[in-house]
């Protein structure tokens, strides 16, 4: 129990770190890549997530999916048959480099990998999904306007 609450104590430390560390480096991050928020078509046409300023960084919802829409990989059984419409599956709240660092969910397999969210121009961003920080997958989002 005590390691525990001395592990969530650690946790909150660097959380409240990484969060100032984005407050300070964000409107740079911001003005030169623009806003991010606004409706993301994903590289396979599969999804729209919607980006919004989420604290320092950004956060992604599943606004609008193909197929029968539900979450049907998640680990909690509990969860599996619940509408993907809604779902967050971004948390990139770190300002990192020229873009942000946090989660990514992939509702295909069901796993939550470490991702980042990087803009590559006004209606262009590159998101990453990435295990042991070395295997990434890559996807190239445009925005919907």
């Amino acid at each position: 129990m005590v390691a525990h609450a001395s592990s969530r104590r650690r946790a909150f430390r660097i959380a409240l770190a990484a969060t100032l560390l984005g407050a300070l480096s964000g409107p740079a991050l911001a003005q030169k890549g623009g806003d991010l928020s606004g409706l993301w078509q994903t590289e396979t046409a599969g999804s729209t997530v919607r980006i919004a300023r989420c604290g320092a960084g950004y956060c992604g919802v599943i606004a609008a999916t193909a197929g029968a829409g539900l979450d049907a990989q998640n680990p909690d059984p509990g969860l599996r048959t619940r509408k993907l419409v809604g779902v967050q599956i971004m948390q990139a709240g770190t300002a990192s480099g020229e873009g942000f660092e946090g989660s990514l969910y992939n509702p295909k397999d069901g796993k939550t990998y470490s991702g980042s969210l990087t803009p590559k121009g006004p209606d262009t961003v590159e998101v990453a999904g990435c295990v042991l920080s070395v295997i990434c997958k890559r996807q190239t989002w445009r925005r919907l306007r």
